[in-house]
C-alpha cells in the first residue's frame, strides 16, 4: 500500500503526501494534526479508535521524536488494541506487511523529525 517514504514525503497508491497522515480501514486521512505536536493522545486518534482496529501502528518520525502518551497506551490496552510504535521508515514496513496479511490495522505516520 505504501510505496515510498523519505523525510517529509510519503507515497501511497501513487499519490504523494507531504504532511502527517492516518490510515483507517485502508483509507488515507491526510493532514493529521495532534493537540501536542510530538505527542499522540486519545483525542488525536479518536477516529482510529472508532474504527476498532486490532493493531495501531505509529510512525514516530524519521528519528522517532513523536511519542504515544501514557494515557493513550492505557486506553489502547483497555480497548484490546495492540500498539506498535517505531520510527516511520520501520513502521511503514510493519504496516505494509500487516496490511498485506489482511490484519485489521490502522496507522498514524509522522513524516518529519
Amino acid at each position: 500500500m505504501i510505496e515510498q517514504y523519505s523525510f517529509g514525503s510519503i507515497t501511497i497508491l501513487e499519490r504523494q503526501y507531504t504532511s502527517d497522515l492516518k490510515i483507517i480501514n485502508g483509507q488515507v486521512c491526510p493532514d493529521w494534526w495532534r493537540k501536542s505536536g510530538h505527542s499522540v493522545d486519545v483525542e488525536d486518534v479518536a477516529d482510529i479508535l472508532n474504527a476498532k482496529p486490532d493493531y495501531l501502528v505509529i510512525g514516530s518520525g524519521s528519528s522517532g521524536l513523536m511519542k504515544v502518551s501514557e494515557g493513550l497506551k492505557r486506553h489502547l490496552v483497555d480497548s484490546g488494541v495492540k500498539v506498535i510504535e517505531k520510527p516511520t521508515s520501520t513502521a511503514i514496513q510493519t504496516f505494509n506487511q500487516m496490511y498485506a496479511d489482511g490484519k485489521n490495522v490502522a496507522a498514524g505516520f509522522h513524516l518529519t523529525c
